[in-house]
């Protein structure tokens, strides 16, 4: 009878022997050798085809040092995937506790599935990346939740200290999601996490976003709409992730409708001679500056700053005909408050015919409307923002998890006059999304 001892060598010697066999046939398939140069996925007459696996996708992590997962030249079209959060691990019946419990376990990281990065071959520090978007095409499915109010994220996690997912169907022949019978929301989807890589070496959460661009959580990011970033080193690195279907303004309760994209089409230009210092957003009708800070009334001054410097750029507008402009055209409104950076942005159109028409105090004809005003931009989103919450409650019979919910869904967060003393904040929510009574 053979020995203990022998059997146990014997089995580490087959078991090597079929790793070695795995690795060897890892190493001949072609895209893990690709992936070894520094390329991934299939490029065909300027268009580069991306897929979202575990060998393209990283969580949580920012990190200029990351190998390229694909190489483009300027002009190039990228056709890619993104994954759900987690690495695909927030999927259609996944309860709460299994996403408190990915995120709890995993400190530091952001829970955000990033796609990339791309090399963009030309691009160099001081260069601008335009971004177009020609097409995004979500999953069929997505989801909301709020975390438990201990880990203190959100806006308001000691009013909803109670954990909560919703799970959607996405209806895309109608564009359309069913939050609750009789309440439907419009998918307009759009990426959470568009950037290239920061300056500097080592590893960072994806959750706060920056001049780099990241997880801005613009939801005027759609199809037909284009970025453009700052560069901060060789290639640029493209990132894209946390792919949205639905989020209002301000993203509340910590997520939007969280998806993945089956095409993510962008189209990347290298813009030599131009400089910027924080990203901007062209759409077909309007220009976007942004500002984000940890402090929602320093995130309005940098977005001052950038409009201003943008009116300078645009218009040869400067001082007082600046500022005019700005009072008479900008359309300003919150994009998030829940990633540790707040961000706001100015929507400047392109046709001037009609200047912008004061944001209103109570409802109009097509929204609910709360309002606050307060000297501190932060304290008056959360007086306008809650009250928003407890009608939502007392006109529609939501529970409080519900009203939390719809609001970071719907919610349109704007912002009225502003002045030394007196941030005013106007919260819309829109009528249309009761398909009854």
């Amino acid at each position: 009878m053979p020995k203990r001892r022998d059997f146990l060598l014997g089995s580490a010697a087959v078991a090597a022997a079929v790793s070695s066999q795995v690795q060897a046939q890892e190493t001949n398939r072609p895209e893990m050798q690709a992936l070894q140069e520094g390329y991934v996925g299939q490029y065909e007459g300027g268009v580069y085809l991306l897929p979202a696996t575990n060998e393209t996708v990283q969580w949580g992590w920012f990190n200029n040092s990351e190998p390229p997962r694909a190489r483009i030249k300027s002009g190039d079209t990228v056709v890619m995937e993104t994954m759900m959060a987690s690495l695909n691990q927030v999927l259609p019946g996944v309860p709460i506790d299994k996403i408190t419990k990915l995120r709890v376990d995993n400190p530091g990281r952001g829970p955000h599935s990033v796609t990339g990065p791309i090399f963009v071959e030309g691009a160099a520090p001081g260069d601008v990346l335009r971004v177009r978007i020609n097409r995004i095409v979500p999953r069929p499915y997505g989801a909301n939740w709020n975390l438990p109010g201990n880990l203190g994220l959100g806006l308001f996690p000691k009013e909803f200290a109670e954990a909560q997912v919703k799970h959607f169907y996405l209806d895309m022949g109608r564009r359309k999601t069913q939050f609750l019978p009789g309440i439907e929301l419009p998918v307009r989807p759009f990426p959470g996490i568009i950037g290239v890589a920061r300056a500097e070496s080592g590893q960072y959460s994806t959750v706060p976003p920056g001049p780099f661009g990241g997880n801005l959580d613009c939801r005027e990011l759609v199809q037909g709409t284009t970025i453009y970033l700052p560069v901060f080193v060789d290639g640029a690195l493209l990132w894209s992730g946390d792919s949205h279907a639905v989020q209002g303004n301000g993203e509340i309760n910590l997520t939007a409708i969280e998806t993945a994209f089956s095409e993510l089409n962008l189209t990347v230009t290298v813009i030599k001679g131009r400089s910027l210092t924080w990203p901007r957003i062209e759409s077909p009708t309007h220009w976007i500056t942004l500002g984000y800070d940890r402090d929602l009334n320093k995130a309005l001054d940098i977005l001052d700053e950038e409009t201003m410097k943008f009116l300078s750029e645009w218009r040869g507008l400067r001082g007082a005909e600046a500022r005019k402009f700005m009072a008479t055209y900008g359309d300003c409104r919150v994009a998030e408050v829940v990633n540790q950076l707040r961000g706001v942005y100015c929507m400047l159109p392109k046709n001037l015919t009609t200047p912008i028409v004061a944001n209103p105090k109570t409802d109009t004809t097509d929204s609910f409307v709360t309002h606050a005003v307060d000297g501190d931009a932060m304290q008056a989103l959360n007086k306008a923002a809650m009250q928003a919450i407890d009608r939502l409650q007392e006109m529609k019979q939501l529970s409080a998890l519900d009203a939390y919910s719809l609001s970071s869904l719907a919610l349109d967060a704007r912002l009225g006059q502003l002045e030394a003393g007196a941030k005013n904040v106007h919260c819309l929510v829109p009528k249309s999304l009761w398909t009854k009574g």
